[in-house]
Parts: structure tokens; C-alpha cells; sequence
């Protein structure tokens, strides 16, 4: 740290920092002991720990579209004007009515809401307001983020996690080896351990040698990064690395300039010094502010000149505890006693401490006192006996676990050490390796030789001076008989030892089954302190080792990860390629109306003056319908299949008859999934003997060119044929209304082609395709042309249709007009559960079968209508919107018997109609049901019928 001074602000109120200190750091050197409320009961909660693991000191830290919630107080580091906020309190954090539940706490115990929660539906939409509302811990910001990401990929030769003793050491010892040296540490600082400890290696202070050593890693070539956090370890050797260039909520240094970076290294070998974690102790009000594990304790009296009480207990079952101790005193803090709860503990420490403070044997902390919100004093089980200490600090050790996350990501396993209590790396099965306190290394001087040996050096000794001597391994503790009050292990969740009790009396013993019904371990720490605590508690309940009673499975990522991180510079505009029609510029002039639709922007209407959508859209079909217009469908899916084996391939893809088309003739035809459900439809062209033209949805345009990739080349690989998509190459503009066929051949100078045939014309000196078919109900025709003839062909069509009483029409007409006709579309009706004859298609299958997904028709299940949903009509009955999505039930609250796909105004007449999939709808034409939509509030009378509302017999579109 240096002696700038820094100004931030906590909930409104400015305080001062100094450069260098977290915000935990911060907040406890201006006195502040409440700085959250807990998950479930609103307890008042303090900070805890001091690193990546705190589970209790969440806040929101930034404004705006940089905020960031539950961040932990423990990972940022002080900014000047950083702006952070308590959470999850109302009205204030200082008076929380949600502190209420914990008068209340036996009625809400762990998994109370798997048997609280239940009814008809009516009953849970109230239930849902007020869970919505309890859920969560920090609000999501509203505004959209304004800063970058970055994505980069890296390789090595050795890439070492962890920059404490044991990573410097390898990494230095690879790099002076000329290896590849990436190294990376989710602190600000190297040193890991040496931060906090008054150690000397190599004649130099700890902190000192850190910093010595990462300047000769980078000198040898090696590459340090500082805030990066390895989240994943994938196949291969791959780990992801999240890096911090800037803090949470903070401006980044240029306006271009990234905030965080994800890093794909790639690393011929992996060497994961990642450390241990310090485990809580298990006993009443071990949640109070004031409560603290102890090697965060002395981080922050070491690296940040924060001394967290004047009056301190410490409880530990290990020397490492006694550590804190010498620290605190050393600190000008009073010791008011050591609880160690080993019967006879030894050693150099010990007998150390014994000369300074009351060290008290087969002691342990059973509960806590508190004056307002902050702890006061420690009641402790000694001997056969109790005492009581007055104490602002309760400084605790229970063991500790080595962070074995990316070992086991990585398909390692697991050992377990008896003597502390704890599972360590075992083998490995990528090429990587844990070292130092990772692997459950606990004497420095050991773990820097076993580092430099890992990172390749010969065999050699660090010269440690360490003044308090080495410490035995740490023990775990052992959860005291008495317990008075509520003796937490998830800190987040509010999970107790209790919690875990009633879970097992409730039979829920598998640990993965405990982990769901109590919540433990589902927070944004993942139980990192809390885990290994739960699960002595189940094993301890089972009367087995903890090994036996299972462990939960580690996920990446290791820490919570900003979604923007991952999605990098893919956001807005590059999140997906945007693609332009041909005719961009056109539509624009014509004052289009854009809607992103799969890749594309296609214009949803043509608004006039004073006009809204619904008017617009309602006009330009009533237009089709009464005159001409024309429609932009260059983004249908378009495929060129030629060959002597054309025919073939195609009836393999296509459920209907293409064969026997005869050359200027189409046919509409649906494409099926192997399980018979559809997964298409478009319409195929014969053009030439060995010539094929197949369009298809736009939605659906990769879908269908991987599946006839797939068939030409996996299942027909025998077939001489080729499938080109030309979706690319042509541009289309149909041309639909009773007019049309004037239109068109007023520019061919030909008789329009009759419904269903194709011919070859020329417009405006363009060489077009024109293909005689109607999605409107209108007689219709798609002219395609060459992409980059396509603003020509526009305007002329456009200037014949205008002068015949009509104009361009968007996607809102369009859906209008095929509802009105009873047309299908892929995503609405065709959504993946439905047959051809659930859609009323099913007539038109070539009976012979050959096709893809003939084989699975043939099931029972599938052979027969009832019980199926079928497509509809909808009428609706009270002059009401229909709104779409909404449930087709005989009473509200009922059980849906399907639902409304698709709405619209009818064009030709007033009032709205609809489509829907209904169960056994062919046989409930006449049937007068609800359209029910709770998310809408909309109740709807409806009257089922035929989907077909416009010319039945089909004689609008035919000659």
C-alpha cells in the first residue's frame, strides 16, 4: 500500500481508503460492522473472510449499467469514487423488515416451500408475486452496459494457477529453464500467503521475494497476469482465465478499452497452485458481525494495517490459529484468550503463546452475544465447564480444504487425508499436477522446493526464517455437543446444522439430494467454507466416514463470471451475423418498418403518416386482397438439386410425390424428422429433366441444408446428385392479389404461368424465374432473379403494382393473409410435436413411404388421431383481441386442451380469428371454448372451427 488516500462511498455515506485496500479492508478500518443481511432470515451480517471464498459480505458496487451486484466485498479493490450499496434490505440496511424471519424461523425451515406451496394454478400466481419478490440477492442493473470485453487465446508450455509460495516458485523454475511460463493469480498482488505471514526466504521478506520473483519470471519471458481468475478446466489441457483490467463498477482507461478479458490457454502442462481455504467453526451465532475466519484476520492486520476488534477470542483446532493470535497482539490488540479444541495441543506455537496469552485446552466457542448488531461476547464449552469472554473479535480455524475445483474439473480424483480431515488431489488424468497447499502442504519451506521441482528445476532448498517456528498440519475441529442457537455452515443460504438434521430425519441422506433441499452450497460461494462442515454432519448422521457419505461436484465456473465475459465482443450488432435484404435501401425509402427475423432485418409494414403498425399491417393486406401488392421473400431457403438422381434424393427428403412432377411444374411438400414429427415445408420446382428447385422456410435455411447435407452424404451417398444452396445467389419478390396475373404479364409481354407451374420471362430486361404459387389465398407468383439485379426488378414491380391500386406489403400482412387461409408456419403451428396429419396434411404423404420419418409414422402411437393435437380455427366471439399463446381451456384454471399459435384481424370481414393446436380439435368444430392467457389477464369466448376462413375451394388463386 501507498499513502494515497482514496474516497468511496457505502450506501450513501463517503469514507476513506487507502490505495491498495479492498473495500472489505476498507469498511472495516472506518469501524463498519454490518455491511449485508443473509439470504433467507435477513440476519445482520459482517465480513468474514477474506478472499474469493467470503460467503456473507455481498454488495453492489458500481452504477448504472456498470453495476454490478453481489459483488464481494473481499474481491474489489478500492477506487477513487467507487460507489458500492448494501443489498438485500429494505427499508434500510440498518433496519430490514425481512429481519422478520427470523421470529418466524421454525415455520420456515429448510425446504419448508417444497410443502408450503401447493393448489390449482390460481393459487400459485399468488405465490409466485411474493417468491419473485424474496428471490435473489442484488438487483440485476436495468441499463445496458456500456463497457467491452475481450476474448484471446494463449498457448504454453506450463501454465501455473496460483502466484502464492509454491506457483512463484514453479513458474520461476520453468521460466529460467526457457520454458513457456504463463502464470495467473486473482489477487492484485503475487505472494499469496507471504502477504500475511512475517516470514524471510532466501534472506529477503516474504512479500518482497514475491515481488522479486515475478520480475524474473517476466524477464525469462514468462507471462504474468494479475486479477485473473482460472474459472474452467476443460479436455485438452484448456483453461479458461477470466482477467479484471478494471474493477467491479469502474470506468475502464480508455473509452475502447476492455474491463475484462476471457483467456483460452491452451498448456502443455498445468500446475495448480491454488492454496487452501479456511473452514468456519460450528456453533451458536458463529454469523455475527465480529466473527471471522482467522487467516483473514491477520490478512488484513498484515497486508492493510486493519486491526477488525481490540478484544479478541481466538478458536482453533490448529497452530495455524495461534498465527492470528501473535498477530493481533502484535497489532496492539488485547488477546482475551486462545481456544484450542484439541485436548493437549504442543508444539513451538503453542508453548510461544503460552508466555503471552490464556491458551485454553479442549475449548470451543458454543455461542455468541451481541450489543445492537455486533458480536460482544464469547461463551465457551472448557473442560467440563463454561466461561465467558468479553470480546469484540471471535477469530476462528477449523482446518482447512485444499482447492481442488480445476484438479477434479479436470477428471482428477480424490484423496482423502485422515489426519486433517480433508480431500486432496490424487491422481490426475490430464497432464497437470497440485502443489503447495493445494495439494495439503502446510511448511513453507517444503512447499517452495516441491514448487521449484514441479516447475522442472533440480532438487534444491529455499533458506526460510520464520520466527514463530513451523506449525503441526492443521486438524479439522470437531462440532461441539453443545450447540445454543443456530450454528451455521452456509452462511449465504442461511443453512444450519440443524437444516442438515431435519433433512436427514426427512430421508434426504444422498449429499446431492441435502445439497437441493437445504440450498447448501448453491450460492455464489458454492460452499466453499461451508461444504466440508455439511458434510461431516451427514457423515457423523450415517455413522460412517465422510468419504462415504459422498461429495458434490465441482463446477466451473470457480467464481461467478459476468455474462458479458463470455459473450466478449459478440454483443448488440455482433452477438450474430445481421444480414441486409438486397433491397435494404428500398424498403428504407418506402419507410419501412424493421423486425429482426432469424439472420435477418425484414420489414414488418410500410406505415403511413399517423398510421400505426396494426393499422398499417391491416391496410396493406386488405390491398392484396382487393388489388396487388408485393412482398420482399428473398430469405426463403433456396436449393439448386440437379443430377440424374435429383428425383430420388429429393423424395427422400420430401414426404410428398416429386417424381412423377412434370418439367414446369411445382408441388408444396413438408420434410419430416426421423421421428415423423414435421420439421419443414416449402415447395419444389422441376426446372429440367435433372433440375430441381426446393425452397423452404427462412427460419429453417440452416436446419435444411445441414439435413440434405446429410442425406446426400451420410444416407445416399451412392446417389449422383448435387445440393447447392443458392440462397445467396437469387433474390425473390412475390407478387400477389386478383390483379397480379394482369401485372405481371403487362411486364413479361407473356400470359402469367397457371397455379403451380413455372416459366421463365423477362422483366425490365432481367432474366427472371417465376414461380406460380400463393401464400395469401391470392393468385400469387415469386419472381426470382440474380441477387444484384434485384433493386431493378423491385422498382419496376413495384411501379406496376402502385399503378394497378396497390404497393409493398410487410411480414405483419403476410401473417394476417395466410391466417385468414389456414397456412401453417414453422415455429407457430409446425413446432416440433406435430405430424402432417396433425396439421391437416396428412393426405398428401406418398403412401409408399421412402421418405425420412415414414418409418417412425408407422407406430401406433402416430397411426391414429385421437388424443393428438390438431390445427383449428378459431373464432372469437365477443369482439375482444385474441391474444396468441393463450391457453384453449373449458373453464379458467383448468387443465389446457391446447393453445392458440397464431392471431389475426380478419382482412376480409371484422373481428379477429386464429389458429391453434387443439387436443382432438378435427372432432370439436362447433365447440365453444375459453382462450385464457393469465399472463395477459385476457379471457377470450372462442368458437372452434375449419383453419380455412377465406375461398375454401381455393378458387382465388387458380385460373
Amino acid at each position: 500500500m501507498n499513502g494515497e488516500t482514496l474516497h468511496f462511498t457505502f450506501d450513501g455515506k463517503r469514507y476513506t481508503a487507502r490505495a491498495g485496500q479492498t473495500l472489505a479492508a476498507a469498511l472495516l478500518d472506518n469501524g463498519v460492522a454490518v455491511v449485508a443481511r443473509s439470504f433467507k432470515y435477513h440476519r445482520p451480517r459482517g465480513i468474514m473472510a477474506a478472499g474469493v471464498e467470503e460467503p456473507s459480505a455481498l454488495v453492489t458496487v458500481g452504477e448504472g449499467g456498470r453495476a454490478e451486484p453481489n459483488t464481494r466485498a473481499t474481491d474489489v479493490f478500492v477506487y477513487q469514487g467507487l460507489v458500492a450499496r448494501s443489498q438485500n434490505a429494505w427499508p434500510s440496511l440498518a433496519f430490514d423488515v425481512g429481519a422478520v424471519n427470523g421470529l418466524v424461523a421454525r415455520l420456515i425451515p429448510a425446504g419448508f416451500y417444497y410443502k408450503t406451496f401447493f393448489g390449482p394454478p390460481k393459487r400459485w400466481m399468488v405465490y409466485e408475486r411474493f417468491i419473485r419478490k424474496a428471490a435473489g440477492l442484488g438487483p440485476a442493473p436495468r441499463e445496458a452496459d456500456p463497457d467491452a470485453f475481450d476474448h484471446r487465446a494463449a498457448f504454453c508450455d506450463l501454465l501455473v494457477v496460483g502466484a502464492g509460495p509454491a506457483g512463484l516458485a514453479a513458474a520461476l523454475a520453468a521460466a529460467q529453464a526457457g520454458q513457456r511460463v504463463m502464470l495467473v493469480e486473482q489477487d492484485r498482488l503475487a505472494g499469496g500467503a507471504l502477504l500475511r505471514e512475517d516470514v524471510r526466504i532466501d534472506g529477503a521478506a516474504g512479500a518482497e521475494w514475491a515481488q522479486d520473483a515475478v520480475a524474473r519470471i517476466v524477464a525469462g519471458g514468462g507471462r504474468v497476469l494479475l486479477r485473473a481468475t482460472a474459472t474452467g478446466y476443460w479436455d485438452g489441457n484448456l483453461v479458461s482465465v477470466v482477467e479484471r483490467l478494471a474493477e467491479p463498477g469502474q470506468a475502464p482507461s480508455r473509452a475502447d478499452a476492455p474491463v475484462q478479458r476471457l483467456w483460452k490457454v491452451r498448456a502443455g502442462r498445468v500446475i495448480l497452485a491454488t492454496g487452501a481455504i479456511e473452514r468456519p467453526l460450528a456453533f451458536g451465532g458463529n454469523d455475527r458481525p465480529g466473527v471471522m475466519l482467522a487467516q483473514a484476520v491477520r490478512h488484513y492486520v498484515r497486508r492493510h494495517g486493519v486491526v477488525p476488534g481490540r478484544r479478541a477470542v481466538v478458536a482453533t483446532s490448529n497452530d495455524d490459529g495461534y498465527r492470528t493470535a501473535f498477530a493481533l497482539a502484535d497489532a496492539g490488540a488485547q488477546v482475551m484468550a486462545v481456544l484450542d479444541g484439541r485436548t493437549a495441543p504442543a508444539g513451538p506455537l503453542v508453548e510461544q503463546a503460552r508466555t503471552r496469552f490464556a491458551v485454553l485446552a479442549d475449548a470451543c466457542p458454543i455461542d455468541t452475544r451481541a450489543r445492537g448488531k455486533r458480536l460482544c461476547a464469547v461463551i465457551a464449552q472448557v473442560g467440563g465447564g463454561e466461561q465467558r469472554f468479553a470480546a469484540d473479535l471471535l477469530a476462528m480455524s477449523g482446518g482447512f480444504t485444499p482447492v481442488a475445483h480445476l484438479h477434479k474439473q479436470a477428471g482428477g480424483d480424490l484423496a482423502w487425508d485422515a489426519a486433517t480431515q480433508a480431500f486432496v488431489p490424487g491422481a490426475a488424468r490430464q497432464a497437470q499436477a497440485s502443489i503447495g497447499a493445494a495439494a495439503g502442504g502446510h511448511d513453507l519451506a517444503a512447499i517452495l522446493a516441491q514448487g521449484w521441482q514441479a516447475g522442472g528445476g533440480e532438487a534444491r532448498m529455499f533458506a526460510v526464517d520464520d520466527p514463530l517456528g513451523m506449525g503441526t498440519p492443521a486438524e479439522a475441529a470437531m462440532v461441539p455437543d453443545t450447540i445454543r442457537g443456530k450454528a451455521f455452515v452456509d452462511f449465504q443460504n442461511d443453512v444450519s446444522l440443524g437444516d442438515i438434521d431435519l433433512a436427514w430425519r426427512e430421508g434426504y441422506r444422498s449429499v446431492e439430494h441435502l445439497k437441493r433441499y437445504t440450498t447448501l452450497g448453491m450460492g455464489t460461494d458454492q460452499g466453499k467454507t461451508g461444504n466440508m462442515a455439511a458434510l461431516g454432519r451427514l457423515a457423523q448422521a450415517q455413522g460412517v466416514a465422510i468419504p462415504q457419505a459422498g461429495l458434490t461436484t465441482f463446477r466451473p465456473p470457480y467464481t461467478p463470471t459476468t455474462l458479458g465475459v463470455f459473450a466478449g465482443a459478440a454483443v448488440r450488432d455482433h452477438a450474430g451475423p445481421v444480414r441486409k435484404l438486397r433491397l435494404h435501401a428500398e424498403h428504407d425509402r418506402q419507410g419501412a418498418a424493421w423486425q429482426p427475423v432469424g439472420y435477418w432485418f425484414r420489414p414488418r409494414s410500410y406505415p403511413q403518416a399517423g398510421e400505426s403498425l396494426g393499422q398499417a399491417s391491416l391496410r396493406e393486406a386488405r390491398m392484396v386482397r382487393q388489388s396487388a401488392g408485393i412482398v420482399d421473400v428473398s430469405t426463403l431457403a433456396t436449393f439448386e438439386v440437379a443430377g440424374p438422381d435429383a428425383a430420388a434424393l429429393l423424395e427422400m427428403a420430401c414426404a410428398t410425390a416429386i417424381g412423377r412432377l412434370a418439367v414446369g411444374r411445382g408441388r408444396y411438400t413438408v420434410m419430416l424428422r426421423e421421428d415423423g414429427m414435421v420439421m419443414d415445408d416449402g415447395t419444389a420446382w422441376r426446372l429440367d429433366e435433372q433440375r430441381y428447385l426446393l425452397t423452404s422456410s427462412t427460419g429453417g435455411a440452416d436446419r435444411m441444408a445441414q439435413h440434405l447435407s446429410w442425406l446426400r452424404n451420410v444416407m445416399a451417398p451412392q446417389l449422383k446428385a448435387s445440393v447447392v444452396n443458392v440462397q445467396e445467389h437469387y433474390g425473390a419478390v412475390a407478387l400477389a392479389g386478383p390483379r397480379a396475373a394482369a401485372v405481371l404479364a403487362g411486364l413479361t409481354g407473356a400470359a402469367a404461368p397457371a397455379h403451380m407451374h413455372c416459366a421463365r420471362g423477362v422483366i425490365a430486361g432481367i432474366e427472371v424465374l417465376v414461380l406460380a404459387a400463393s401464400y395469401s389465398g391470392e393468385r400469387a407468383f415469386e419472381v426470382y432473379a440474380p441477387g444484384h439485379h434485384m433493386p431493378a426488378l423491385w422498382q419496376a414491380l413495384h411501379q406496376a403494382v402502385v399503378a394497378a391500386g396497390g404497393g409493398a406489403y410487410g411480414l405483419d400482412a403476410m401473417d394476417h393473409l395466410r391466417v385468414e387461409k389456414g397456412h401453417v408456419v414453422i415455429g407457430a403451428e409446425v413446432d416440433g410435436r406435430v405430424t402432417a396429419a396433425d396439421i391437416g396434411l396428412g393426405g398428401m404423404l406418398r403412401k409408399q413411404g421412402g421418405f425420412v420419418g415414414w418409418q417412425a409414422l408407422q407406430r401406433p402411437v402416430l397411426a391414429t388421431a385421437a388424443g393428438r393435437r390438431h390445427l383449428v380455427g378459431l373464432t372469437v366471439l365477443d369482439g375482444q383481441a385474441l391474444p396468441e399463446g393463450a391457453m384453449l381451456v373449458l373453464r379458467e384454471g383448468e387443465e389446457p386442451l391446447g393453445h392458440v399459435t397464431t392471431a389475426a384481424p380478419r382482412v376480409a370481414g371484422e373481428g379477429w380469428i386464429g389458429l391453434a393446436l387443439l387436443t382432438d380439435g378435427a372432432s370439436r368444430h362447433g365447440q365453444e371454448l375459453l382462450a385464457w392467457s393469465a399472463t395477459r389477464g385476457a379471457t377470450v369466448r372462442v368458437r372452434v372451427g375449419d383453419p380455412v376462413f377465406y375461398d375454401p375451394q381455393g378458387a382465388r388463386y387458380r385460373d
